[in-house]
């Protein structure tokens, strides 16, 4: 374990059984990077990575974590797993995560992300153990009314677009199973939360349609960005930020089972719904967001392409209140718009050159990230 990435932790993940199902994916990769840091033994659950470079394949995480290649639609496979790993604790992050190709794809984008979830759920009722299961969804699978304030986690699900409206009925699937299933956590031993987070960078995300990915690959070929909505308006963070948040939620909700060490929060309210989002200043605009990363990477100049025919559905304007995770985590974001902008442009520019250890430079900007915690 490195004392360094452990710190806020208080040692609490070294030697736990954690399952991260998505751990090919961006978000997942990171998130098993830090847990391989804080000790643990990490099991993954995840199709191969699409793409090439992908970050699980530049970390050597196929090597490094017990990962197991099986789609998560796959109910059976998905219990067996379960049953073999008796995790301590759960991550779900497994997930058709992009707006623009869920219309393409309705059908997987709702196979993959509603019954994907559904199938971890009824897997975690099989557990003849303790386990904190963490869901992560989306803040987009509120209904979104263009507010000018912050969604709280009491506001209505809906979603526009498929993507969105999947991840809006996951949340009504965790709730439904938590309340029909997990309704007492200290008696079947399993706590259920979800976890909706803002819209997250940071480097290693090579996905298509997201516009941190479209700007370094435009500037890594010295070509204009291509922008569709440079006038929406995102929570953006990086993605140390919402895991730290999920590595939170999910150490309260194991330590709220211990009854000789009554917990500040009682372990029923920690079963719920929580937010993950930047401090309001990092509510920006995408044009802010792409003149923000050319001012760390100059570069050719950006195009708008938000007068061109056949555009999809975006929300213009997104917002999240993360005030119930700061009173009841004593969680909230530490790195603000430009330092954001300025870590993730870092790793893509440091990944241009050929002596670039991307596992290194991760563990590096994780130490950093987990100082300001405790600061």
């Amino acid at each position: 374990m490195d004392e360094g990435l452990g710190i806020m932790f208080d040692g609490f993940y070294k030697g736990k059984r954690v399952l991260v199902t998505g751990d090919t994916g961006f978000k997942g990769a990171w998130l098993c990077e830090w847990l391989l840091g804080l000790g643990v033994e990490v099991y993954g659950i995840a199709l191969p990575p699409e793409g090439s470079p992908s970050l699980f394949e530049q970390l050597n995480l196929s090597q490094r974590i017990q990962h197991h290649n099986l789609d998560i639609r796959d109910y059976d496979a998905v219990c067996r797993i379960v049953e073999e790993v008796k995790p301590d604790v759960v991550f779900h992050m497994a997930a058709q995560s992009l707006v623009r190709l869920s219309y393409d794809k309705p059908v997987e984008t709702y196979e993959v992300n509603l019954m994907g979830t559904v199938h971890v759920l009824n897997a975690l009722r099989q557990l003849k153990q303790t386990c904190a299961a963490v869901f992560i969804t989306t803040d987009k699978c509120y209904r979104n009314r263009e507010w000018v304030y912050g969604y709280r986690e009491e506001d209505p699900i809906g979603g526009h677009d498929p993507y969105s409206s999947s991840k809006g009925a996951c949340e009504l699937a965790i709730d439904s199973f938590r309340k029909s299933y997990f309704s007492d956590p200290q008696a079947c031993g399993i706590g259920v939360a979800s976890a909706r987070a803002g819209n997250v960078i940071g480097g290693g995300d090579w996905a298509l349609d997201r516009i941190v990915p479209d700007c370094m690959r435009a500037l890594s070929r010295d070509e204009r960005i291509p922008v569709r909505n440079p006038y929406a308006t995102r929570p953006w963070q990086h993605v140390l930020e919402p895991l730290g948040g999920y590595l939170r939620l999910a150490e309260c909700i194991y330590r709220g089972f211990d009854t000789h060490r009554p917990a500040h929060v009682p372990l029923r309210v920690l079963c719920s719904a929580f937010n993950f989002g930047p401090a309001l200043q990092s509510n920006q605009t995408v044009r802010t967001l792409v003149e923000e990363v050319l001012q760390n990477w100059p570069g050719a100049d950006w195009d708008d392409l938000s007068q061109v025919q056949n555009q999809v559905h975006e929300a213009s304007l997104l917002h999240l209140s993360s005030d119930k995770a700061f009173h009841l985590l004593g969680w909230s974001s530490r790195w603000d718009f430009k330092e954001t902008i300025k870590a993730t442009v870092h790793w893509y520019r440091s990944a241009c050159e050929t002596s670039f250890d991307p596992q290194a430079f991760m563990t590096d900007q994780i130490k950093s990230y987990s100082a300001c915690l405790e600061s």
